[in-house]
């Protein structure tokens, strides 16, 4: 769920009932829902407040900290209130940064900023971020009905980490997202909602269904309480707490669920600790409410993931690929109860740089293993938003000298963002000679396979932001990642995307992939390719302006 075990540490370890401290008095007052959002004034680096809302009859709305000001704001986060419209509601705020700060506290039909929303500088443009503040871990990836689900961890209120909710988007494709009102919040506050996964439950053996459709069963750790399940019966829009919750009480976090069909149960591939020792432990269960511990296995740190890929596409020879945070994995066996590693003792590497916490669809409709990762690091200072996913990628495994590997591509769906073409297939590069000279641009797709020749380096230039290939290292690098890469038939394959947040690069095919911060500067957005020390041969080499995901783009 985090990058830091002392950070959860301290926050599972506070008290929910604990207020900030501060010698102001709590403000309490009540308001009217006329409009559909409340917008709410932020200041980055204020003491925070705790801002409570709650129903006529004292049943929680939701509970979190926020950087209100009553100045200037940097910007503005919402609550949607809609299902609470024409309702009076209880507002508590303590600490709050003025005794009148409820005046600031405005109803509106639109969101904050609406008009500019996806346009602000340095959003995105094809990596989906939240509307307004900080997102992290991808949770609850799931295929029902038409929809991708992208749920999420979640501060609504604050550019920073924390106030962890669920929030949601879905797309009809994996390229164009619709954020979706907040799916879970919190119980209480200190109670937060952390990383979780969903799945649709087809032969409803939890019994949650109540339509012709199957519901979707979420699991997602309650910082509180342990695992908890929750159902949702009209695609995710709303969640209903199982009643027996928590379902798994340990030391851990981050439930993984999917459906194991030789044995006919479900399993919960999930995050545990006990002092040094850091484990995926797997529990079974035949109705997603009972489940019984069957195994563990040493060496993963938070955020598992477990699926089966065929090798080389055939369905009859496969392996199961069990995963963690830091996009470290290895290959093995698995029945039900048991990981057995069949790929050595070391764990295999596939992504680099700015990547954590992946989790794959459930459900995938084309029968694919598509993944999505939280682009961790990739910051957006002085913005609304912070923090970015990294682009959808297929998952397959292939073999190679080394044995069978997994490799990433992005999905195929991308391709629908470009523009035109620019095709300079069969060119020389040559040294201090920009082969794309003139090109500029925010956002760009660009696909080459080089045979380095008598060249000693090939190197792109991406706004200012340099990605060299060695020939005599065999390896590729930009800014402070570096990844071993062997030449393949004398050539090495490159497939980048550059958007307004990051760099993003896939080598060889998809057998290395990286995600790497990079905002550009504002007077530098040319691109350019180059050779050291000789000659180079593009054999192909596309280049691809592309369009804006966001609405009116």
């Amino acid at each position: 769920m985090l990058a830091t075990t002392a950070l959860i540490g301290a926050l599972l370890a506070a008290s929910p009932a604990d207020p900030p401290q501060s010698d102001a008095p709590a403000i309490e007052g009540s308001l009217k829902v006329e409009r559909r959002y409340l917008h709410l004034p932020v200041h980055a680096g204020a003491k925070k407040a705790r801002v409570k809302l709650s129903t006529d009859d004292g049943t929680l709305i939701d509970e979190f900290e926020i950087e209100l000001t009553g100045e200037k704001p940097d910007f503005h986060v919402f609550l949607d209130l809609e299902k609470h419209r024409g309702e009076t509601l209880k507002v508590h705020v303590a600490n709050p940064p003025a005794s009148t700060i409820l005046d600031a506290f405005v109803q509106a039909d639109d969101l904050p900023g609406a008009a500019e929303m996806y346009k602000e500088p340095h959003r995105p443009q094809f990596h989906f971020t939240s509307m307004r503040g900080w997102l992290n871990d991808p949770n609850g990836l799931v295929w029902q009905d038409g929809e991708y689900h992208l749920f999420y961890q979640h501060n609504p209120f604050g550019w920073g980490w924390g106030n962890m909710h669920w929030g949601h988007a879905t797309s009809p494709n994996l390229v164009h997202w619709t954020e979706r009102p907040t799916a879970i919040s919190p119980r209480a506050f200190g109670d937060w909602v952390f990383s979780g996964s969903a799945v649709e439950d087809t032969n409803n053996t939890g019994g949650f269904q109540t339509g012709e459709r199957p519901a979707l069963v979420a699991a997602f750790t309650s910082t509180g309480r342990g695992e908890c399940i929750v159902y949702s019966n009209d695609r995710g829009r709303t969640w209903t707490e199982f009643e027996g919750n928590p379902v798994v009480k340990h030391n851990g976090r981050d439930p993984r669920l999917l459906w194991h069909e030789p044995t006919k149960k479900w399993v919960m591939a999930v995050y545990d600790e006990d002092g040094e020792s850091r484990r995926i432990d797997f529990y079974t269960s035949p109705d997603l409410k009972a489940w019984t511990f069957a195994s563990r296995i040493d060496g993963f740190y938070e955020c598992p993931d477990i699926f089966e890929l065929p090798i080389d596409g055939d369905h009859n020879n496969t392996l199961w690929v069990l995963y963690a945070a830091d996009a470290q994995y290895m290959l093995g066996a698995f029945d039900g109860e048991t990981f057995r590693p069949t790929s050595g003792p070391e764990k295999l590497t596939l992504w680099h740089g700015a990547f954590y916490a992946a989790q794959t669809f459930s459900n995938e409709p084309k029968g694919r293993r598509i993944q999505i990762g939280w682009g961790r690091g990739v910051e957006f200072p002085g913005s609304p938003f912070n923090q970015q996913m990294v682009l959808p990628v297929e998952l397959t495994l292939r073999t190679t000298p080394d044995g069978p590997r997994m490799f990433a591509n992005p999905v195929a769906e991308l391709r629908t963002l470009r523009a035109e073409i620019h095709d300079f297939s069969g060119a020389a590069l040559k040294p201090d000679a920009n082969l794309l000279r003139g090109f500029k641009g925010k956002l760009f797709e660009i696909e080459a396979v080089i045979k380095p020749e008598s060249a000693e380096a090939v190197e792109l230039n991406l706004r200012g932001v340099p990605v060299v290939y060695d020939v005599r290292k065999h390896e590729l690098s930009c800014k402070d990642v570096r990844i071993p890469l062997p030449l393949e038939n004398g050539e090495i394959q490159l497939h980048l995307f550059l958007d307004e947040g990051s760099i993003e690069i896939f080598a060889n095919g998809g057998r290395a992939a990286a995600s790497i911060p990079s905002i550009p500067e504002a007077e530098d957005r040319a691109i350019g390719i180059t050779s050291r020390g000789g000659e180079a041969i593009a054999r192909t080499l596309a280049v691809y302006p592309l369009r804006s995901i966001w609405p009116g783009d």
